[in-house]
């Protein structure tokens, strides 16, 4: 067998040009891919973790108002209603603000709004109130 030649080298450097061009345009593309989507991820994380406390916060500040206001009232239909108020605020207290890989955390937080619309003897948080709450802010999102 003959050796190769210098023209038959450069002949296959330009047939695996292409090869060699497209292995490393897919490793360039995906480095910044791969850097792109951490910083969108962070970006939309920290965006829906701020709308989910600040639906958390309005949450608990209405249940703490209500409960001092109720605190003086002593008949069982206000003692209906701050018991479902300290539950409200005992199930936020122990929501996993900390932990953003918490499997249940849209679970949970949909218990938290539902226990906000109503307690468990039928009673709506919102009547305490004698009116609809307006959550606009936070459903423009959804």
């Amino acid at each position: 067998m003959a050796a190769a030649s210098p023209s038959s080298d450069m002949f296959d450097a330009i047939v695996m040009a292409e090869e060699r061009f497209h292995g490393e345009g897919y490793q360039e593309g995906y480095a910044e891919g791969s850097h792109v989507g951490v910083v969108e991820g962070r970006r939309y994380g920290s965006l829906h973790g701020a709308k989910m406390g600040s639906e958390i916060g309005c949450y608990l500040g209405f249940a703490l108002t209500w409960q001092c206001l109720l605190q003086k009232c002593t008949d069982e239909k206000n003692s209906k209603k701050r018991r479902a108020l300290d539950s409200l605020i005992g199930m936020i207290q122990k929501f996993p603000y900390e932990d953003p890989t918490y499997d249940k955390l849209q679970e949970d937080l949909e218990k938290i709004r539902g226990k906000f619309r109503q307690d468990s003897g039928g009673s709506k948080c919102c009547a305490v109130v004698k009116g609809p709450i307006r959550r606009s802010v936070h459903r423009e999102a959804e």
